[in-house]
């Protein structure tokens, strides 16, 4: 057995044993991360060419009822500033993004009770009798079925739900008693059952985690068949638990976007903004890994700050219109390009 054969068989059949994920993951080498990144490229390409689709990220909530131990708003921080934007400047964002050429809106947020469903259902549905040519995302956290329905109903079509890690034992270290990966999971499914595109994903590098857990994860996603996986490293928050935990590393990072576009060659596989904040050309190298989709912040500047789910998150001063024009120039270094369109799955 060696790394070179399994990253061959990864290519042909799409899937590994668990066991063969494993070592995979422990004995890589730098040789191999550029071996398998060339078969992620080429397989992304040949379905979605030299694209790389800008999703806007408009973050309207930093109040969350949890208290995941690694977050910088888990609901524990007293430290944290709280903001909520109003159903005015969520759709000023949504205003300023269409005019800048985004067709897909990313509204995420905390956990926040005071967007209930009947709330979040108009402003989907004001969002999508304004700009019907546009896919609207959501990431609002663990819902019941009946509300993903509401939200289906109103006009979204996409969302994302990490499932953070695809072991119980693993989830309990990072997440309080209260929260459950059987109910996350089950999340997951109804949202999938409903009609929505669907993304998971996982921290790369998160405290307790093995490469045994990572080998989990990606068998899980297999399961699932998401449209959707973000993954991005770990990034410690000076105001929780794990503040002195190391982050997570941009080459086991990029290692594990080549090996997911290898499982699907279809995904739409974001680079992250926590890539770019541990590495200043990680964005590039995520995409050069295989990953095809960015998210530029629409939030309003004045809050950007506030949503620090880890320390040093870039581009939180750029008005929105900067920070595409940065990244756009960013992507064309590398040979890509931004396409502004809803991105889908193809």
């Amino acid at each position: 057995m060696n790394t070179k054969n399994i990253i061959d068989q990864l290519y042909r059949e799409q899937n590994l044993s668990r066991n063969d994920f494993i070592f995979l993951l422990k004995h890589f080498t730098e040789k191999d991360a550029a071996y398998i990144a060339a078969f992620a490229r080429k397989e992304a390409q040949k379905i979605y060419g030299t694209s790389v689709f800008p999703r806007g990220l408009i973050e309207f909530t930093n109040y969350c009822k949890n208290n995941c131990y690694y977050c910088g708003i888990r609901s524990g921080n007293a430290n944290a500033s709280r903001y909520r934007l109003t159903e005015k400047q969520i759709l000023s964002a949504c205003e300023n993004g269409y005019q800048l050429g985004y067709r897909s809106f990313v509204l995420q947020g905390g956990e926040d009770p005071y967007f209930h469903d009947e709330k979040m259902a108009v402003i989907v549905a004001k969002i999508r009798q304004k700009y019907p040519d546009c896919a609207i995302t959501l990431s609002l956290g663990e819902r019941s079925r009946k509300s993903y329905q509401k939200l289906f109903e109103a006009g979204a079509n996409r969302y994302l739900l990490r499932h953070e890690t695809a072991d119980s034992n693993h989830y309990h270290m990072l997440h309080p008693d209260s929260m459950s990966l059987e109910y996350r999971k089950e999340c997951l499914w109804n949202l999938k059952d409903i009609g929505f595109h669907v993304g998971t994903g996982f921290m790369v590098g998160s405290p307790y985690q093995t490469m045994e857990n990572l080998a989990d994860d990606l068998l899980f996603i297999k399961k699932l068949n998401p449209q959707m996986v973000g993954i991005g490293p770990f990034v410690p928050h000076h105001d929780t638990k794990f503040r002195d935990c190391p982050s997570g590393t941009v080459e086991l990072t990029t290692f594990l976007l080549s090996i997911l576009r290898l499982m699907n060659h279809h995904l739409l596989l974001p680079s992250t903004t926590a890539l770019g904040t541990i590495d200043p050309k990680g964005r590039e190298k995520g995409i050069l890994a295989g990953a095809n989709v960015v998210m530029p912040n629409l939030s309003p500047v004045a809050v950007r700050k506030d949503y620090s789910l880890y320390d040093n998150k870039i581009c939180t001063g750029e008005e929105a219109a900067e920070c595409v024009g940065c990244l756009g120039r960013r992507i064309e270094s590398i040979g890509y390009h931004l396409e502004f369109t809803r991105g889908d799955y193809r």
